[in-house]
């Protein structure tokens, strides 16, 4: 099991609320943007997609590298924020 970052212990640890997009793990500025500019502004915007896609990691991934172009490390560490989330508040 790999460490997680603080970014994503900070996500994780309370309800999503408003939070942006980019205060989800593996999401920085540059993909924060790309996300933005497709409609997907907030944090629970991008739940939304994880859970339409019934939280299966390879299509959340495909989805994310192909809406913003989210590298493996990056995919990982956001499906992996959102998965522990709802494991979490769901």
């Amino acid at each position: 099991m790999s460490s997680t970052s603080q970014k994503h212990k900070e996500f994780v640890a309370e309800p999503m609320g408003e939070k942006p997009v980019m205060a989800l793990a593996g999401i920085g500025e540059v993909l924060g943007r790309k996300l933005e500019e497709n409609g997907f502004d907030k944090a629970y915007v991008v739940l939304g997609q994880y859970l339409v896609l019934k939280k299966d990691e390879e299509l959340f991934k495909d989805w994310l590298k192909d809406t913003c172009g989210a590298n493996a490390k990056q995919q990982r560490d956001c499906y992996g924020c959102l998965k522990e989330w709802c494991d979490a508040f769901l």
